[in-house]
This record gives structure tokens, sequence and C-alpha cells, in this order.
């Protein structure tokens, strides 16, 4: 695992001149937000060594790094998926390549099913913990302490001042934001209503098919971790209808004006 992460990393850093500081993870439909970049460097992920490629549609596959409100960005346009036939540890292996290169917080990012029913499509939530209802977990097998603990704590994934400063930036542009629970699952199908009522009462408010292996990866290597959900549908059991990715991919782009105003006014004022 060190050697790959080195020979990616290796390769990413012979193309640039900065360490990045900040990663963004851009899930479906909202990978545009990586054309914000100023002075990027686009790098394919079919260039980059011992990277997966990503198959699904609203997902571009590559890397951008450059700067984004007078920070050192490096943003996947396009992730994995544990759906896709990759084991976790793939899918998350940009996470420890994005260590490697020298980023110390990670924002994350996915279009979701809105199980609450305070949220609704357009809205935006941000993550305050996580379900890991994929079945498995990145973490499965032997661990390398120098990559990090062989048990990680997972009680604060989600970092309270990260938080706090995405519900004050939304408050000062005007931009609603939620909190609640993102619940993760494998995929590719969506949820029968007997499912989602499961999940609900487990206590998720957002579900989708992606984030929590990167967040517990994220965390596994020390990163602080800010994840952002945009609802694209309501998946409600009582009212349930029937959903295909297309329309997913629509409401997220709806939405992406107002997020790239959040997340770009966070990047602003963080403080690293």
């Amino acid at each position: 695992m060190k050697q790959k992460i080195f020979d990616a990393s290796n390769f990413i850093k012979n193309k640039i001149s900065t360490a990045p500081e900040i990663g963004l993870i851009l899930g479906s439909g909202l990978g545009s937000l990586a054309n914000e970049i100023e002075n990027p460097t686009v790098i394919p992920y079919d260039q980059i060594p011992n990277f997966p490629i990503s198959t699904v549609e609203g997902h571009e596959g590559q890397l951008v790094l450059g700067t984004l409100e007078g920070k050192n960005v490096i943003a996947m346009q396009g992730r994995f998926h544990f759906y896709e036939g990759y084991s976790l540890q793939d899918v998350t292996f940009p996470v420890r390549v994005m260590k490697e290169l020298g980023v110390k917080i990670l924002v994350v990012t996915n279009a979701c099913g809105g199980m609450n029913p305070e949220l609704y499509p357009g809205a935006l939530m941000l993550i305050e913990d996580h379900i890991n209802f994929t079945g498995s977990n990145p973490l499965i097998g032997p661990n390398d302490e120098e990559l990090g603990p062989r048990f990680p704590d997972m009680s604060t994934a989600y970092d309270k001042a990260l938080i706090h400063l995405g519900e004050q930036v939304g408050k000062r542009l005007d931009i609603e934001t939620k909190k609640g629970v993102y619940v993760a699952i494998s995929g590719p199908n969506y949820m029968s209503a007997a499912e989602l009522k499961m999940l609900r009462k487990f206590g998720a408010d957002t579900l989708g098919m992606s984030t929590v292996p990167e967040v517990i990866v994220a965390r596994h290597t020390g990163l602080r971790v800010l994840g952002i959900s945009c609802v694209t549908d309501m998946a409600i059991a009582d009212t349930l209808e029937p959903l295909e990715h297309e329309r997913v991919v629509e409401i997220a782009n709806q939405t992406r004006p107002k997020f790239i105003r959040l997340v770009k006014g966070i990047l602003r004022e963080v403080s690293m």
C-alpha cells in the first residue's frame, strides 16, 4: 500500500509546484466546482499510477489542482464506488494519496436521498455523523501503523469547528443549511420502501452510496473532515416514487450554484 501511495503521489508532485492543503471530493453533478480552480493542473485518473477509473455518469474522472479562494486545493472530479466493483481500499486510495501530498482538511460531498421530512430536493446538509451500512470497511486487513492506528476513533469523524463554520457561512450568504446523519449503502440499486423505513429508524436523515468509506480512511490518516450532502430526491417510504440516476444528476446540477457559493465561502474563511 505504501509503495502504491508513493508512486501515485510522486507522479502528481512532479506536475505541481505547490502542495495542496485542502482536498475536495465532488459527488454526482457537483464536479463543476473544480472548474472554479485557478491556475489548474488537470490530471486524468487513467494517467496516475494505481488510480481506479470512474465509470459513473456525472463523474468526469480527473484530478484538478490549483488555488481556490486563496487556498491550495486538490479536487476529485468524480469518485469511485464500491458498486463499480472496486474494493473499498481502491475506493479510498485517493484519500491516502491526498494525505501524502500534504492535505490537512478533506471536504467530501455527495448527491443523496433525503429521509428526514424536514429536508427537500435541493437542500444542503452538513453531515454531523454517519452510519456505515455498506457491509464492509476499507480498514479490513493488515494495518500499517505508519498510515494510521489499528482501531481509529469515529466518535467525532466530522469536525465540529468545520460544521460550525459551514453553518455561519451559510447564514452570511443566505444559504439554508441543515445538519444530520448520512447512511452509506453499497448500491447500486435504490432502496426498497421497507429498507428505507429500517434506515430511518436507525437514525439516518440522508442516504447514498459513497462518502463514509472515504471519511473512515480520512480519519484513519488524521485528516479533518467536512461533509456536505446535496439532497436530490426524497426517499420517504410512504411516498416513494421510481427514481433514475439522470434525475439525481439533474437536481444536483440545479443546486450547483448555491453549493459552489457555500463551499467557496467556507474555503475563504477556513483556518489551516
